[in-house]
């Protein structure tokens, strides 16, 4: 068995590089099993004139192409910031195996906090989660981020 290995190293580098890009930093990565990175994507709303562009929902459509499918059955997903509930929705539909989470998210958050989707009776998978991967930083790139804006 292999031990655990976290990939929220590199979903903070999508972070960043979102952050740079003036968007919101919150980064994904998409992992197959057996631990290969099979997509990668930071937060795109604002460049593509698309509020679906979450880094989520891009990582998620970017690794369902590479696979050849619309199911990630067996697949772990990476994300700086706890998905809200349009991306929870689409992680379901997906079939993530495991959710790795960052930060909290009180305000837009759609997993541990406000509708919590993965507890409806609608909701017709259910991935393993964990959140607090990485946290700290991820929260820090959040604060400043937003303190910049104000």
């Amino acid at each position: 068995m292999n031990p655990f290995r976290s990939y929220m190293d590199q979903a903070l580098d999508e972070a960043r590089a979102a952050a740079q890009r003036g968007e919101v930093p919150v980064g994904a990565v998409v992992v197959a099993p057996g631990g290969q990175v099979v997509a990668r994507a930071g937060n795109r709303t604002r460049e593509l004139n698309d509020p679906t562009a979450h880094a989520e929902m891009l990582a998620i459509r970017a690794a369902c192409l590479a696979q050849g499918r619309e199911r990630l059955i067996g697949h772990d997903l990476y994300v700086t910031l706890e998905p809200c509930p349009m991306c929870a929705a689409a992680i379901s539909a997906a079939r993530i195996a495991r959710l790795y989470y960052g930060a909290a998210d009180p305000k837009s958050g759609g997993v541990a906090q406000g509708p919590r989707i993965f507890t409806h009776p609608q909701c017709h998978h259910v991935p393993e989660v964990y959140d607090g991967i990485g946290a700290v930083e991820a929260g820090a790139l959040l604060t400043g981020f937003f303190a910049g804006r104000r």
